[in-house]
């Protein structure tokens, strides 16, 4: 079979997943002979691209660490996935580096991919980002902590302004919204918790080495949108929906619950009660509040406001 420019870019675009192929799964992928890799990949090492080989019962190949790839491979969607990545983010500290990256991007990408990328950033607009972001060296050092299994150890401040001292056994970086959060392992507490990264103080030197614990519930995306939003707002609102439960899925950020055929319970956090009011009356239904005392007030308030300005 003929060596094509197109086959050994499909190579190498899928060497750089960061995992081992066979020779048998890549001439499968490839639609080609296991002899055919074989001499592809040869050819990928003449040409500079560090490409090991993996001991095994089966063997395979990867991209080998720490040496300079050549231009980046992208297709359609990836471009403008760097693209849009580049230009949004809730990270201090790299704008620069966003701006040297996203250069040296384009300047590899061909005129195709080039043109439309351009159009893309033409039609964009990034607004500032709102409220607080997280430092770059933060992230890097919480990652590394987390990476090697390192306790860290940090000041943080609660949305009540109140300050704690923790150590915790980092498990993963969460990014929700524009907004980072760590979750990990409280070892004075004894149970799992969720800080804001941008409300955290390291401090150093890390603490000792551990083992990682299985995720919270025995899965981490469930204990997420199960307990973050309670976690990381100071207030917690529950109303009784005159609407059927199906009729809120997917309307609301919050949790939902049937009371019966005709009725719901919403329950949601919030750093505002205006933002509760804006989410209940986009639904246009009725609706009782159960609690906090203190929303109820607050719709008082405005629906007195509202009425006076008719």
């Amino acid at each position: 079979m003929r060596e094509t420019p197109g086959r050994l870019l499909r190579l190498l675009s899928l060497l750089q997943l960061a995992r081992a192929w066979s020779g048998t799964e890549l001439a499968e992928r490839l639609g080609v002979t296991t002899r055919t890799v074989r001499r592809d990949v040869d050819r990928l090492r003449e040409l500079g691209y560090p490409v090991d080989a993996v001991m095994g019962p089966v063997g395979g190949y990867r991209l080998g660490a720490g040496a300079e790839l050549p231009p980046l491979l992208l297709d359609d969607d990836e471009a403008v996935a760097v693209v849009v990545g580049l230009h949004t983010g809730g990270v201090s500290g790299l704008e620069e580096a966003s701006l040297r990256a996203l250069t040296k991007v384009e300047r590899v990408l061909p005129s195709r991919l080039r043109h439309r990328v351009a159009a893309l950033e033409s039609s964009m607009l990034a607004l500032p980002v709102r409220g607080p972001v997280v430092e770059a060296a933060v992230l890097t050092a919480v990652s590394a902590a987390i990476r090697f299994a390192e306790t860290l150890r940090f000041d943080y401040v609660s949305h009540d302004g109140t300050s704690s001292r923790r150590s915790v056994e980092p498990h993963r970086l969460v990014s929700w919204g524009r907004r980072w959060y760590l979750v990990g392992w409280d070892t004075a507490r004894t149970d799992w918790r969720t800080f804001r990264a941008d409300r955290l103080t390291l401090r150093t030197p890390n603490g000792p080495r551990f083992t990682h614990r299985s995720p919270p519930d025995g899965d981490l995306t469930a204990y997420l949108k199960r307990t973050m939003g309670r976690e990381m707002w100071p207030h917690r609102c529950r109303l009784k929906i005159h609407a059927r439960a199906s009729e809120l899925v997917g309307r609301v950020d919050g949790e939902v619950t049937p009371i019966d055929s005709r009725t719901c319970r919403l329950e949601l956090a919030t750093e505002s009660f205006d933002l509760v009011a804006f989410v209940v009356g986009m639904l246009d239904v009725p609706f009782e509040v159960e609690s906090p005392p203190e929303l109820a007030e607050r719709l008082r308030v405005l629906s007195a406001r509202y009425a006076d300005a008719t």
